[in-house]
């Protein structure tokens, strides 16, 4: 009887443990995909809940999260993280954790914490731009009630050119800002600082090259323009020289305004270009006459000139010279010197000057009235022996006329020339014998002529 009851017991006793066991190896198959006892993600606690449901409830407390955007340390907007296009799924990590659990230390797990922190979100790009272009708009408002930073300074006043000093300010850089509050939101961090993007300048009123460069400026307005022009001597102002100075805060140099400087070489041009301005000359019989603009003249290059003017004022040097020019003349001296062929229409007489005397002067034949010998201030651009001058007569037939001596003085075919048809020269002749607009001179005297004129010689023809 006593054994049968030691039997009994240690039978129950096996089938206590028996069920105990299994009762444990249940529990630890659940765990298998729940979360043990005192797990946490995150801070939330998913005890045993699936990955599922910790998905659920990790999304339900992120979509909580606030961005935070602070001005001088203090809250200046806060937003939810889900109205900057962040989308949070947590399932995969959670599963991830799950199985690297140990489902059998369940028990255990009722004596020790599991604490986890996960980070799973996504950012929608179209979401989080459209927030940010709200935010960057509000940030431009603010702005306008601030004063933005600017940099040490050259610039012009009434005393002349001074250093201004930088300006701190305390304006945003609106992209700067925008930016790193973009890659803050990729990081998963939850505040910016607005104070950390306003710009500082970068230029001082102690800086180096701007002090060296405001020794420059002062030094090109202490430099001297003189020009000599036709005979002339032109002073440019030293105030109209300062006027001219400008500094160039982005390259950080001195330089001249270009319209400016056109504008006074224009303005000389138009007074003393000989292309379009006329001669005044003292004729052998008429006194002063005014001889119109010809092919002998001379235009004031501005284009070039201004770039010579440049150049020479920021090198630190002064101008002495006349300018650059284009044409068959130069304005470095009067445009009519002391040689030259003066053409008298209305008296019909051609005289030759050399070196302020006269060598050789004739009677001559000018174009007839329907052919006139063209006015002007031209010049010899060539001499030709035994030509032949062809043209159109009057009733439209050709003409060759050959000639012993021939010097152009115009563009049109219009020149000097022997004319051994001509039975006598000057008077009225020009009205019934004249030329088709050339100056017939007698044969030898134009030989003469054209054995002691030179290319280049200036021909007043009035």
């Amino acid at each position: 009887m006593y054994m049968n009851k030691k039997a009994i017991l240690l039978l129950l006793s096996g089938l206590l443990i028996v069920l105990a066991a299994v009762g444990y190896f249940l529990k630890a198959d659940y765990y298998n995909n729940h979360f043990l006892p005192n797990t946490t993600i995150n801070t939330l606690d998913v005890s045993n809940l699936t990955a599922v449901e910790a998905n659920q409830k990790l999304v339900e407390k992120a979509d909580e999260n606030q961005f935070v955007i602070t001005d001088k340390e203090k809250s200046w907007k806060e937003m939810r993280t889900s109205s900057l296009g962040v989308e949070y799924d947590f399932k995969q990590k959670a599963t991830d954790l799950l199985a690297k659990q140990n489902k059998n230390t369940w028990l255990l797990s009722y004596l020790s914490d599991h604490k986890h922190t996960i980070e799973s979100n996504a950012i929608n790009e179209k979401v989080l731009n459209s927030a940010l272009d709200e935010l960057s708009k509000e940030v431009k408002q603010l702005n306008e009630q601030r004063t933005p930073s600017k940099n040490a300074s050259i610039e012009q006043t009434d005393k002349g050119f001074q250093i201004t000093p930088e300006v701190y300010g305390d304006a945003i850089n609106v992209t700067a800002f925008i930016k790193e509050l973009k890659n803050n939101l990729t990081q998963g961090k939850h505040t910016i600082e607005m104070e950390a993007f306003v710009d500082k300048p970068s230029v001082t009123e102690k800086d180096e090259s701007l002090t060296k460069e405001l020794e420059h400026i002062h030094s090109i307005t202490k430099q001297t323009v003189t020009y000599h022009i036709n005979g002339e001597t032109i002073n440019v102002p030293a105030e109209t020289i300062t006027s001219w100075v400008i500094y160039d805060s982005k390259e950080k140099h001195a330089t001249l305004d270009q319209t400016a400087v056109l504008n006074y070489l224009t303005s000389l041009a138009e007074k003393y270009n000989t292309s379009s301005q006329p001669t005044k000359f003292a004729s052998s019989k008429r006194g002063t006459v005014t001889v119109p603009a010809g092919s002998y003249s001379w235009s004031i290059a501005t284009e070039t000139e201004a770039a010579a003017l440049t150049a020479d004022l920021t090198e630190n040097k002064s101008v002495d010279r006349s300018p650059a020019y284009q044409g068959s003349a130069s304005p470095d001296s009067p445009l009519i010197g002391n040689t030259y062929i003066e053409v008298d229409l209305d008296n019909q007489h051609m005289w030759y000057y050399k070196d302020g005397k006269v060598v050789l002067e004739t009677d001559i034949v000018s174009g007839k009235p329907k052919t006139l010998t063209p006015h002007g201030v031209f010049y010899v651009w060539n001499k030709e022996r035994n030509a032949t001058l062809r043209g159109t007569n009057d009733d439209g037939s050709k003409y060759a006329s050959p000639v012993d001596y021939w010097m152009p003085v115009d563009w049109t075919g219009v020149g000097i020339h022997d004319s051994d048809w001509q039975p006598e020269y000057g008077g009225d002749l020009w009205k019934t014998r004249g030329s088709h607009g050339c100056i017939n001179t007698p044969p030898a005297i134009m030989k003469q002529l054209f054995e002691k004129v030179e290319v280049g010689t200036p021909v007043l023809i009035f």
